[in-house]
């Protein structure tokens, strides 16, 4: 891509209006994507802890459960969080706040969720394979989550930066 086709928001000819309401919109279809997700593995915890089986779990794979259920109860909370709020202010003129809050919510409603994911396949990888097995494979998933979420956005916002700036 070049430093053409990468196009400053002022680029857009929009009003701030016009512009809160993009930001808005764009972040609710990311959040319809990460909400499905947090959806699938509360229904799979939710579940287990109803199986004949939960009951033999070790009790490091009792406190893995309770903390990857919690953080994905919050993960939940934070992630839906943009709507409710949305509806509390609706008609009062509050657009760039709730784009804002709902910008910090999602990114921390993102982590929570991947700390989540990495709880869950940890709570599952405990009972299917060995301790080492274990560490590593979720070690490796975590650390994708850590390249693909956060490294690769900031390496892409430095280099844009870097792009921008006069000394460049």
């Amino acid at each position: 891509m070049t430093g053409a086709q990468l196009r400053d928001e002022s680029d857009r000819h929009e009003s701030r209006d016009e512009r809160y309401d993009r930001n808005y919109d764009e972040l609710l279809q990311e959040l319809r994507v990460a909400q499905a997700g947090v959806q699938i593995l509360f229904a799979f915890l939710l579940g287990i802890a109803f199986q004949q089986r939960f009951a033999t779990i070790s009790s490091v794979q009792r406190v893995v459960y309770v903390i990857t259920l919690m953080l994905t109860a919050g993960a939940t909370v934070l992630l839906i969080a943009p709507v409710a709020i949305h509806r509390l202010l609706f008609r009062r003129h509050r657009k760039a706040e709730l784009v804002a809050v709902s910008n910090v919510l999602a990114i921390s409603g993102l982590t929570t969720l991947m700390l989540a994911v990495v709880g869950g396949v940890w709570l599952i990888l405990l009972e299917v394979t060995s301790p080492v097995v274990t560490a590593v494979l979720t070690g490796a998933v975590a650390l994708l989550f850590v390249v693909t979420w956060i490294l690769v956005p900031l390496w892409i916002r430095r280099r844009q930066a870097m792009r921008r700036s006069p000394t460049a």
